[in-house]
């Protein structure tokens, strides 16, 4: 797949709503014309202050993330140009002083779930996906990965849900919704909603083709 431009495919969703299922089958499907960018990678960088301090952060607030650098480098991508992009440990909840560079591919995945909420970005993708999957699910996904993944407690999980992610879900992520040109229920097991969007990926691809 050669394109003239980056197709520019935004997947948005609640935690643990399935976002990166949906984006890796993307892949899969495209294999290395495929650049998957998570939103989690441009959390701020956090070094100021001890883990304590960097644990009262409210990580699904939109300021906990430094989105316009996000914007940057999508642009500098649609540019056919490198980027250096930023690298996040869970573990210590700071941004890594390592980066690693990207170059651009014929579909750019940008996947988190406030990506709809910044207007600057929603306006460079050319599909907008949201993954929507039932509450009570995407907490048992949630605290799975943090303690699988990010080395939490299930009560550190149950309370930074409670006290930040559905609230922030409900102020910010729900609302978004409404810019999605596609909304996925189930997520990567809804395999005839997942063959559509590989289809429409393959049609916007073909139109982009020189």
């Amino acid at each position: 797949m050669k394109t003239q431009r980056p197709l520019i495919i935004g997947i948005a969703g609640g935690t643990g709503s399935g976002k990166t299922t949906v984006a890796k089958k993307i892949k899969d499907h495209f294999g290395q014309d495929v650049l998957y960018i998570p939103h989690d990678n441009y959390y701020k960088d956090q070094s100021e202050l001890s883990l304590k301090e960097r644990a009262k952060t409210n990580y699904d607030h939109p300021t906990a993330l430094d989105t316009d650098l996000l914007v940057q480098h999508v642009e500098t991508l649609i540019l056919g140009k490198s980027i250096q992009m930023p690298l996040y440990d869970f573990a210590t909840s700071n941004r890594m002083k390592e980066t690693t560079m990207v170059f651009p591919k014929p579909v750019i995945i940008v996947e988190g779930i406030l990506i709809f909420e910044h207007e600057k970005l929603r306006e460079l993708m050319d599909i907008k996906i949201y993954v929507d999957t039932d509450a009570d699910i995407r907490l048992g996904r949630r605290i799975k990965r943090d303690i699988q993944e990010r080395g939490r407690t299930i009560e550190y999980s149950l309370n930074q849900y409670l006290s930040q992610s559905r609230p922030m879900h409900l102020a910010f992520g729900e609302p978004s919704k409404k810019y999605a040109d596609i909304i996925l229920p189930e997520g990567g097991e809804n395999k005839v909603g997942l063959q559509m969007i590989i289809h429409s990926i393959e049609n916007r691809g073909r139109k982009n083709t020189k």
